[in-house]
This record gives C-alpha cells, sequence and structure tokens, in this order.
C-alpha cells in the first residue's frame, strides 16, 4: 500500500546515531523517518498521503485531544500518588505516551475490539472504563478491572505479548463473520520479541485478518534499551511476515490518529494487518517498583521531555490563538476532577469476600468447582470460633 514503509532512515534508539529533532536544541524541527504533522515546537507540518486523514479534525476536535492528554496524565499522577500513598499495590505509568493512546485510541469504532498490555490506561479511558475499574486490579481487590463486552476492550494482559494472539483469534472471528470491526493489540517495544507476538503475525498474515498491530516504542524494556534487542526498526520485522508496517512520531496525535485511521480502514476493507510503530519515550518508570535512575541517562530523558506531546499540541493551539485561559481553567478542572473522582472509588472501594475468588471462574457451575469452594469454606470457618466449634461438635456427633 503507498506510503506503508516509505518513509524511513534513522531513528533515536541507536539505529543510525542520532538526528535532528532528537535533541532539545533541534525540539523545533521534524523528525526524519518518521511521520510527523506536528513538530515539537507545535509547527503543523503538510504531509500530504497522511493529512487526508485528519483533515475532519476540527479546532474543537485538536482542543478536546489535548485535554483527553492532559486529563490521562492526571490519571497517571493521581494513581502513582495512591501507590506511594499506600492505597495501590503497583502502578504502571504512561507518562509521555499520552498521544501514542489518545490519537489511537480516538481513531476507534465502537465495534472495533482492544486487547491491550498494562499500561493503556489512557485507551482505556478513551473506551469510556469506569475510573474504579481502572483501579481495582492495582488495589489487589479484584482479579480483572472491567466487563470486556462493556466497553468493548479486554482487561489488561500481563503476561507480556500474550494479548497479540488474542487479538487475532478475536480477529479471525470478525473475518468469519464478515462484521466491518477490527481488532487492535497494543504491547511494549520489549513484547516484539516474545514468541506469542510473532506467532501472531504469521496467523494474521496467513489469514489476513482485520487486525492492527499497535507497537508503542518508549525505548526501554524495563531497564533493557531497544537497541540491546532489536538493530533494526522494529516496524522493519513486520515486513519479513509480509505485514505493511508505518513509523509514527509516537508522540504526535494528530499523525498517530492518521496512521490508525489508515490501518483500521485497511483492515476493514478487507485488506489484511498492519503493523504500527509509535516512537515514543516512557518518562517515568516501568512501574513504581522500578527506578530509571539506576539504567538511564538523565540527558537522555531531558532530550524526550523537549519532544513532550502535551506541550507541542498546547503549542499548536497556541499558534492558532486557541489555547485561552478558559480552555486551560476547562482542562484543569475536568483533569482534578477525574482524579478525585478515581481517588474517591479508589479509597472507598469494599474489599473483596473471601468465597468471591470462585466467581466467574467458569460460566456455568460445575462439581469440580463446587468441591473446592465447600473445602475452602471449611478452611475458612476454622478461623471463625463459633463456626469452628459447631463444626467440631457436629463431628463428634
Amino acid at each position: 500500500m503507498k506510503g506503508l514503509r516509505a518513509i524511513v532512515s534513522t531513528d533515536e534508539a541507536g539505529h543510525g546515531g542520532r538526528q535532528a529533532g532528537n535533541t532539545a536544541g533541534n525540539a523545533q524541527e521534524a523528525t526524519p523517518g518518521l511521520i510527523q504533522l506536528i513538530t515539537p515546537g507545535g509547527e503543523r507540518v503538510s504531509h500530504p498521503e497522511f493529512d487526508v486523514w485528519v483533515n475532519d479534525v476540527t479546532d474543537d476536535q485538536l482542543a478536546a485531544l489535548y485535554e483527553d492528554m492532559s486529563v490521562i496524565r492526571r490519571i497517571d499522577v493521581e494513581a502513582t500518588a495512591l501507590q506511594r500513598q499506600g492505597e495501590l499495590a503497583l502502578w504502571p505509568p504512561l507518562l509521555g505516551q499520552e498521544a501514542a493512546q489518545i490519537g489511537s485510541g480516538r481513531s476507534l469504532r465502537q465495534e472495533d475490539f482492544v486487547f491491550s498490555s498494562y499500561r493503556e490506561n489512557g485507551v482505556a479511558y478513551c473506551r469510556g472504563v469506569d475510573l474504579t475499574d481502572l483501579v481495582r486490579v492495582w488495589r489487589g481487590n479484584a482479579s480483572s478491572g472491567w466487563d470486556p463486552y462493556a466497553i468493548n476492550m479486554a482487561t489488561p494482559q500481563i503476561i507480556i505479548g500474550a494479548q497479540t494472539l488474542h487479538a487475532a483469534g478475536y480477529a479471525m472471528g470478525i473475518q468469519f463473520d464478515g462484521a466491518d470491526a477490527a481488532s487492535v493489540a497494543y504491547f511494549g517495544d520489549g513484547a516484539t520479541s516474545e514468541g506469542d507476538v510473532n506467532e501472531a503475525m504469521v496467523f494474521a498474515a496467513s489469514f489476513q485478518i482485520p487486525m492492527v498491530f499497535f507497537c508503542t516504542n518508549n525505548h526501554w524494556a524495563i531497564s533493557e534499551p531497544v537497541r540491546l534487542q532489536s538493530h533494526i526498526h522494529l516496524a522493519d520485522r513486520a515486513d519479513g511476515f509480509g505485514i505493511p508496517s508505518l513509523r509514527v512520531d509516537g508522540n504526535d496525535v494528530l499523525a498517530v490518529m492518521a496512521v490508525t485511521r489508515l490501518a483500521l480502514d485497511r483492515a476493514r476493507r478487507g485488506g489484511g494487518p498492519t503493523f504500527i510503530e509509535a516512537v515514543s519515550y516512557r518518562m517515568g518508570p516501568h512501574t513504581t517498583a522500578d527506578d530509571p535512575t539506576r539504567y538511564r541517562d538523565a540527558n537522555e530523558l531531558e532530550d524526550w521531555a523537549a519532544k513532550d506531546p502535551i506541550s507541542r499540541v498546547a503549542a499548536l493551539l497556541d499558534r492558532k490563538g486557541l489555547l485561552t485561559s478558559a480552555l486551560q481553567e476547562q482542562v484543569q478542572q475536568k483533569s482534578d476532577a477525574v482524579a478525585r473522582e478515581m481517588r474517591h472509588g479508589c479509597t472507598t472501594m469494599p474489599e473483596p469476600q473471601a468465597m468471591a475468588v470462585f466467581d466467574n471462574v467458569y460460566t456455568a457451575p460445575n462439581s469440580a468447582l463446587e468441591r473446592q469452594a465447600d473445602h475452602y469454606s471449611r478452611y475458612l470457618a476454622m478461623f471463625d470460633e463459633p463456626a469452628a466449634a459447631a463444626a467440631t461438635e457436629g463431628a463428634r456427633r
């Protein structure tokens, strides 16, 4: 397809050295090798092949994208604070990856189905997730955050890359049904080295299913840099499977929206799968249990801070005369309201009952599960003195 893998050069991940646009000093310039519609300095650059996919985005919608990114950053900050305060056991920050998640998430239709890793909280926000459900698992109060069919998004997958196989299977179902929909699998750069991702690409290419592989290259697989696991662009790996691919500036919300819309349209038209590599950066730790200062150069963080996804949209809005105090106040109020709602839902969440561990294990009751539940209830009764006494008395009779 025209445009797929047509715009490639070296990148900032160590595959050929640094280039214009990858340092704070060149932050106003476009980045070669990546599809980009907004420069880090907020300049709207023309790209006829991809402009057509976002020409319908109005100034009001651009402001809405700015709000979305600001809100999910506020969610991230609040959730990190909740973890530091002991209210959450763990949290996987998305700081710096807001454009990749909002640009793609706002491109989806309701009938599309999302399969994500544990970091796509921004995509979940776009799908309409209840904010309390967003933190339910991380608080340790449930084994699953939400009903996948309520928002057409599977609950986050902790096993690295496994969601790509789930997405491939779902896309095969879409194909069999002849439905006008697509499945989207989100994963990170580290997952591309997992067998599951490669097997999913084999299935996707073989059956030409309506699926989008959305890889967020945030440059670090926990403490290992992306250049260690791949000496070529991650998007180039898809070529070996016969899957067209695109490399996009993952900190450019409009460019991400453009390539995602293109890939989804291709899937719905029967054109098969597409691989998107959204080049971004993980500004924070891998999770709140991680300390990135032990393995990451502070200068690298400073370079990427100059390409912040929210700042560049703010700069574009300012160029257009749209970054008014009223808009900024509106965004701040919305962000604070969402944070308050999530915090309240987290701290007032009822503790799960012990026997709830048997709920939703199977779609229908069965004797094996009932036997386990019976044994577990007897075990729990040992810690309840009246119940234990009654059980002992019953045994004597």
